[in-house]
């Protein structure tokens, strides 16, 4: 689960992160309206949790732009401003949930479960490579039905390709889809992961392969 998080509180925002990071999920941390909404266009997420009062605006002003955009990622306002108007508004701007400050995490974790289980173009979409498919929703591998075990960061390479079969995919922007903002990737790290994942499917003759385009990126396609 790769989450976007607009919170402009560092206390609240670190205690956030670590607590979606302990369930693997990947936190973009950003504290500002226009970071906020230059991440949602540009990477993929499957949960926006936004704080209505920010440096520069209310948090609420960016799902339109979002839905005008054809992004229909699910956002959750966390939020002080509880009043029965403010949550009403929320909601009818085009927020999919809104959770009052102060709140527990488990709460929170339990409205993520929630949305993540609501039906979804691009949470049911399944999509097949020869002997392989994958679940874009539950970011299942599978191989004639049987799940693939991989860890977390080969599955994010692995969709990243995916979404571009037959195209190479800049390294740039493997590395958008695979580590969050502030993380240190080391100059090696992308490769190995990589490597990993073309040596397990071919193991299981996935019918996939993986090329690395010289000064560019990678590219995944099947097999001729």
């Amino acid at each position: 689960m790769r989450i976007l998080l607009l919170e402009d509180e560092p206390e609240m925002a670190a205690a956030l992160s670590a607590a979606l990071q302990a369930r693997d999920a990947i936190v973009d941390h950003v504290s500002m309206l226009y970071d906020a909404e230059e991440a949602a266009i540009n990477l993929p997420y499957d949960v926006i949790l936004l704080d209505r009062q920010v440096p520069d605006g209310d948090g609420l002003s960016i799902i339109p732009k979002l839905r005008a955009a054809g992004i229909d990622t699910p956002v959750i306002v966390l939020t002080a401003r509880g009043d029965l108007g403010d949550r009403i508004g929320g909601l009818d701007t085009g927020a999919d949930d809104y959770i009052v400050k102060p709140f527990a995490i488990e709460e929170l974790l339990a409205r993520l479960r929630a949305i993540l289980r609501r039906p979804g173009e691009l949470r049911t979409e399944v999509v097949n490579f020869g002997r392989l498919s994958y679940d874009f929703g539950c970011h299942d591998i599978l191989i004639e039905g049987e799940r693939l075990e991989l860890p977390r960061r080969e599955v994010l390479v692995f969709e990243a390709l995916a979404r571009r079969l037959g195209r190479t995919v800049p390294r740039h922007a493997l590395e958008e889809a695979v580590y969050g903002f502030s993380e240190d990737i080391q100059s090696n790290t992308l490769d190995a992961h990589i490597s990993r994942l073309r040596r397990k499917l071919a193991l299981v003759e996935s019918g996939l392969e993986i090329h690395p385009v010289r000064g560019i990126g990678y590219l995944m396609r099947l097999k001729s």
